[in-house]
């Protein structure tokens, strides 16, 4: 029988996999989780954003703003790639950045590295919405990209988009359930529902009361987004 593997050595396996994912991943970030386009909540007038240098409904600055190619808050190198030099001390707020970047309106620090590659590499130089044609300085939301034509959409449009934009694959328009004619898709597989089977498991509405009358739209499928289960 092989030697069981003990529990110090499946650690460092797990850690040598993530590290190997990590290292893979520096090159294939998702839009949704660049430093650039992260969630920031303004100081002052407490309003979720987008990261941007400065508030986009007060204008404010930011106390602890984030770097837009690295994504980090304090500069804790010594001697490092920075332009402005400061042994010995750790940097935070104003003395860490060094720019802002005019495609994502968000800082960048001043790492030598982070302030030559950002303005060549930034993903939302060409971020225009495809429902609203607003850029990243029109709106103060996230941006993030269509699922199935890969285009650029603000956090308002996103949802309407997709779910005109999605392509029906499936070889039949009956319900995976019942057999009926179903009129909502999944977005994961492509199968049809109709308005019984739609909604997730354990979601059980008033007896005789008409679809979406309890208000909670996200017991759907259609409208959720969020095909994870179905009732069979």
């Amino acid at each position: 029988m092989p030697k069981k593997k003990t529990g110090q050595r499946k650690k460092a396996e797990k850690q040598k996999q993530r590290q190997k994912e990590i290292r893979n991943a520096k090159d294939h970030v998702d839009l949704g989780q660049h430093p650039c386009n992260l969630a920031m909540e303004c100081d002052k007038c407490q309003k979720k954003q987008k990261s941007r240098a400065f508030c986009y409904f007060c204008s404010a600055l930011q106390r602890l703003p984030v770097c837009a190619q690295c994504g980090k808050m304090k500069c804790m190198l010594k001697s490092g790639d920075c332009v402005v030099r400061h042994p010995g001390v750790y940097t935070t707020g104003m003395g860490m950045v060094g720019a802002i970047c005019d495609f994502c309106e968000a800082w960048v620090c001043h790492g030598r590295k982070c302030l030559t590659s950002h303005a060549c590499t930034c993903p939302l130089q060409e971020a225009i919405c495809l429902e609203c044609e607003r850029g990243v300085w029109e709106h103060g939301g996230r941006v993030f990209r269509c699922c199935f034509c890969q285009g650029f959409l603000c956090e308002d449009d996103q949802f309407e988009h997709q779910a005109s934009c999605q392509v029906l694959e499936s070889e039949t328009y009956k319900c995976q359930s019942c057999n009926r004619l179903g009129q909502y898709s999944c977005l994961r597989c492509k199968t049809c529902f109709c308005e019984e089977h739609v909604r997730r498991r354990g979601a059980r509405p008033a007896r005789g009361a008409p679809p979406y009358a309890d208000g909670d739209a996200t017991n759907y499928g259609s409208y959720s987004h969020d095909s994870t289960q179905h009732k069979q």
